[in-house]
């Protein structure tokens, strides 16, 4: 398939295995382009089959889950920063 097919593919399976709206699916996969991790699938035709497309779809969906749940430990961080301490 070719590089933008894989992508296309990337997005579709997104959206079908986690249930992400087309723009937050679009979106993952843009960011992602931004960072460069498809670099490799546009040089290689090898890479850019179902299964890795697959194997990338969750690779991106675990990335993106592990990057909120960080943010939120470090938002609770700062709010037991500002609470006074008990007495």
């Amino acid at each position: 398939m070719t590089y933008e097919e894989f992508l296309d593919e990337v997005t579709t399976l997104l959206h079908e295995i986690y249930d992400l709206d087309d723009a937050a699916a679009i979106k993952l996969v843009v960011d992602a382009q931004d960072a460069e991790y498809f670099v490799a699938h546009d040089n290689d035709p090898e890479l850019r089959t179902p299964e890795q497309a697959r194997k990338d779809a969750v690779a991106l969906h675990e990335a993106k889950q592990n990057k909120v749940q960080t943010q939120k430990k470090q938002q609770q961080r700062v709010q037991q920063k500002k609470r006074p301490p008990r007495a």
